[in-house]
């Protein structure tokens, strides 16, 4: 008999503010954390918006031997998972009594590489560019660091699944403990916010360019949307046996019900509506429920023309006449990349617990795919029990999540 996999704890480090309370409240109140950042314009950026995201000073928190091995999003990820681990009851001396596993999505590491090179470049001497560059530099940053901050002895892997890995990280995770491979699994997504992770993004016209009023910039559906604007930070979500979460009496938030996956075997770049529908269709064949119960979709939807007219054809081809509440948090927050599976699973719960949607801000105009869906352009009341998130990624890698409350 399949195991239940449960949510026992929460941690962010976002855009829209440090920790759940913050977040919550910038939600509900249709706070943007975009801004316009003008160093881009003097790098040679097209575009200057990203999330504001400050690098936390951990010198009060780590030693120095330990910070030195620790690329950007690992220090957003630490907090998000300090937070997390605290939340669900995860003391120090119960996590190193058990074999507690880790899986993390991200999917570069961009910023350390470079200031490895420019190192080199400039001393033609490879032994100063010190001991920690290996670490900060490799994908599995994140997970090698919080797998020894946190002594967690169980699973230790990085998905590097593009802009799904937050999310494929929860649902591999639930795999492992519906088979009772592990118990308690830390899963979650960091995305390095720095200019050198995504000058390439913007070399591609990837990003808005609506610079004049940033917070106007990401506009999921809407028919004007004229590209993505990045962001970053990190979010981990703990998840749990039921049965383990009983026993130890861990709060118990929501079950991870359904998880779905496909590849679209196209196009690198470009999106289609198969590969995502059957994700979809995946998700909601293994929860087991009628798509009736679903209250609330969460959309990828990053702003960008092709991906999102593909995704609304996709939902809409799967939901038909139910026509359940659909936004993308992505016009508050932008888009988290590698983080944005395991974030907008987190936000989700946050208006499932506290009874609204946020609204999906800068939705104006409908298109032809997005006029079939119903999208709120502000904030409403309402209770759900049932979401579905989805995660899209270059590569044509699909990620679905379906969340119940508890």
């Amino acid at each position: 008999m399949k195991k239940r996999v449960v949510i026992t704890g929460m941690g962010l480090y976002s855009c829209l503010g440090r920790g759940l309370d913050q977040v919550r409240e910038a939600l509900y109140d249709g706070v943007s954390g975009i801004i316009y950042d003008a160093p881009r314009k003097a790098m040679g950026f097209r575009s200057a918006l990203t999330g504001h995201v400050e690098v936390p000073d951990l010198k009060g928190c780590l030693s120095r031997n330990q910070r030195v091995f620790m690329a950007e999003q690992v220090k957003y990820a630490y907090l998000a998972t300090a937070d997390a681990l605290a939340a669900a009851r995860l003391e120090p001396d119960i996590v190193e009594a058990r074999e507690v596993g880790l899986i993390y999505g991200n999917d570069s590491s961009a910023d350390a590489v470079i200031r490895c090179i420019d190192i080199m470049r400039a001393k033609n001497d490879t032994t100063l560019i010190g001991s920690g560059a290996i670490f900060q530099s490799m994908n599995s940053t994140v997970t090698m660091n919080l797998s020894c901050l946190f002594k967690l002895r169980g699973m230790n892997m990085t998905v590097s699944a593009a802009c799904a890995s937050g999310s494929h990280s929860i649902g591999i995770g639930a795999l492992l403990i519906r088979n009772g491979l592990q118990d308690i699994v830390v899963c979650g997504g960091a995305q390095e916010v720095n200019p050198n992770s995504i000058c390439s993004f913007d070399g591609i016209s990837a990003f808005s360019v609506r610079e004049d009023e940033p917070w106007k910039a990401s506009r999921p559906f809407d028919r004007d949307r004229d590209g993505l604007v990045p962001s970053g930070g990190a979010a981990t979500v703990i998840i749990e046996d039921y049965d383990s979460a009983v026993r130890r009496g861990a709060p118990i938030i929501a079950e991870v019900s359904g998880y779905g996956f496909s590849a679209n075997g196209d196009h690198i770049s470009v999106p289609n509506v198969d590969g995502p529908t059957r994700s979809l269709q995946m998700a909601i064949r293994e929860a087991g429920i009628d798509i009736r119960e679903i209250g609330y979709v969460n959309a990828h939807a990053t702003s960008t023309p092709v991906g999102d007219r593909n995704e609304a054809l996709a939902i809409n081809s799967v939901f038909g006449s139910h026509k359940p509440e659909v936004t993308s948090t992505k016009s508050q927050t932008g888009h988290e990349m590698w983080m944005a599976g395991a974030s907008e699973v987190i936000y989700s719960v946050l208006m499932m617990k506290n009874d609204f949607i946020a609204a999906n801000l800068n939705f104006e105009n409908p298109d032809e795919a997005s006029a079939n869906l119903n999208i709120p352009a502000k904030r409403i009341d309402k209770h759900f029990d049932t979401f579905l998130s989805n995660s899209f990624g270059f590569g044509g890698t699909n990620s679905t999540l379906i969340i119940k409350n508890l």
